[in-house]
Formats: structure tokens, sequence, C-alpha cells
């Protein structure tokens, strides 16, 4: 019988090197957050969907440039752009999550927290799929991870441009924990084969 019980609990991962890897680098990201947080406040709560969806776009379309051209003049690295992506996840996440008519500016420590619930829920989402899939994106390249958040950030304007419904699909949350999810995996490669 095959066991369907999410994977709720890090007990048998936590000896695993990608949840090591993992907590490793959203913790990179979150304390990059933490410090544009202390820096700009939370002004990218005033950003709609669509915003946060072309803030993505963009970083993941430089990335792709740099892939296909081979030429970088800005100093920027690939890495920080895979950090960006997964913060502005998050963000979309936080944003779907946030009621309505909440303030735009949010304390630090609310910021936080509700950065780190989302990010948990990806995390977890992560242990289950991994378990499924036997880690099969260790296998993949850094031009497919930013091919496949290309097409998933696609399917996140046209959910938003049907106003959110999808017939049989999943919705932009869902589409946005991948992206996440998709973009820590390179991180994760690229920091290997770094010998990091």
């Amino acid at each position: 019988m095959i066991d369907t019980k999410p994977a709720n609990s890090d007990a048998t991962f936590n000896t695993a090197p990608t949840l090591l890897q993992y907590n490793s680098v959203l913790q990179q990201c979150r304390d990059l957050f933490l410090k544009k947080t202390e820096d700009y406040g939370t002004s990218w709560r005033v950003l709609r969907p669509v915003s946060i969806t072309d803030q993505i776009f963009i970083k993941a379309w430089r990335i792709r440039q740099i892939q296909e051209k081979k030429v970088q003049l800005i100093a920027d690295s690939i890495e920080s752009e895979f950090v960006g992506i997964v913060n502005y996840g998050i963000m979309a996440l936080v944003q779907e999550a946030a009621a309505a008519d909440e303030d735009l500016e949010w304390q630090t420590g609310k910021a936080l927290a509700a950065y780190d619930q989302q990010a948990e829920a990806v995390r977890q989402l992560m242990l289950q799929k991994n378990a499924d899939y036997g880690e099969a994106w260790r296998q993949m390249s850094q031009q497919s991870f930013v091919d496949l958040i290309l097409t998933k950030l696609l399917r996140i304007r046209q959910i938003i441009a049907n106003d959110g419904k999808t017939v049989v699909s999943e919705g932009a949350a869902a589409n946005f924990s991948d992206i996440v999810n998709y973009a820590v995996f390179a991180l994760i490669l690229m920091q290997e084969a770094a010998g990091k």
C-alpha cells in the first residue's frame, strides 16, 4: 500500500543532505529579505500579483539571456537573481494570504513571521514532492530551472487574466510555490558546483 500521508515532519529527513542544503539556501534568502526590510520597510506590499510576476520574469529572463549569450555586462550574479526569485515568490504568497484591507506598512517582525509561514509551507511541499520524485531535480540543468520558472510565470499571467479562475489547473499560489522551489534547487546545485 502506498503511504499518502503528507511529509509534515522532518524526522525522516533531518540527516538528508537535501534538507540541510535547502534550509541553508532559504536562510540566505531570508537574511537578505530581512536586510531589505530594514532598509525599505515593506514597500513591496504595494505590488499587485501581476507586478510581482513581472519582477520574477525580469530576473529569470536576465538569467536566460546570460545563459544564451554567454555575456554579462552587469555585475549582479546569476546566484543573486535566483535569490531574488525566491524572495519575490515568497512575497507573492504573503500577498495572496494577506487580507485586502491590511495596512501596506508592516513592522519587521510581522513581515518576517509572514515570510516564515509561507517559506515553511513551500518547504513542506518540497519534502512531499522530493519524496515522490526521488530528487530528479538533481539531474536537471540550470537552463531547465529557468525555463520552468518562465513557464510558470506565463501560466500565472494567464490565471491573472482569467480573474484567478482555473478549470482544472492549480492556481497562482501553487505556481509561485513551484517557482520558489525551482530557484532553491538551482542555488543548491550552483553552491555544490562551487564547492560550498
